[in-house]
């Protein structure tokens, strides 16, 4: 891999794309799996350093999305996933009734809620907080991150 170049000047971006972050939900608003990919290239696959910055950037992006849900009356669910193989994956989902289909809640039965953190970022997320589970499947594992005051688990 080639030297990362402008490393300070790319984590200010991203930090200044989660800081400046718009999304203003109301009661008429609805959201099918609306997900926001801070690390769409999959840079933080270069490094366990990177990696770790782009985690901390969605934690902190998620907690501002939470934040804002709080606004709206109608149920919702949110949650963090942290693709085990991909970087480029990783995304903070929202998701609530919609008239796409009848699809929420969102239910995945086969998430473990157990599963032992890697320790690779184990002192990023806060236990106390959020529920961390782990889904395996043939594309590839993902860590499942939600707020443990969410009305609706995954």
């Amino acid at each position: 891999m080639k030297k990362f170049r402008g490393k300070k000047r790319y984590f200010r971006h991203l930090w200044k794309k989660v800081n400046d972050f718009y999304l203003q939900p109301d009661n008429e608003s609805w959201f099918d799996f609306w997900h926001f990919h801070l690390d769409f290239c999959g840079t933080g696959e270069h490094s366990l350093k990177l990696r770790r910055e782009h985690i901390k950037a969605h934690l902190a992006l998620y907690n501002i999305l939470l934040k804002r849900l709080e606004r709206i009356e109608k149920p919702s669910q949110s949650w963090i996933c942290i693709h085990e193989q991909d970087a480029g994956l990783d995304a903070v989902y929202i998701h609530t009734p919609n008239p796409n289909g009848d699809n929420f809640p969102h239910k995945l039965k086969s998430i473990d809620w157990h599963y032992k953190l890697p320790n690779t970022f184990k002192d990023l997320i806060d236990l106390e907080q959020f529920n961390v589970g782990y889904y395996k499947y043939e594309d590839g594992n993902i860590y499942f991150i939600q707020s443990k005051e969410q009305d609706m688990k995954l």
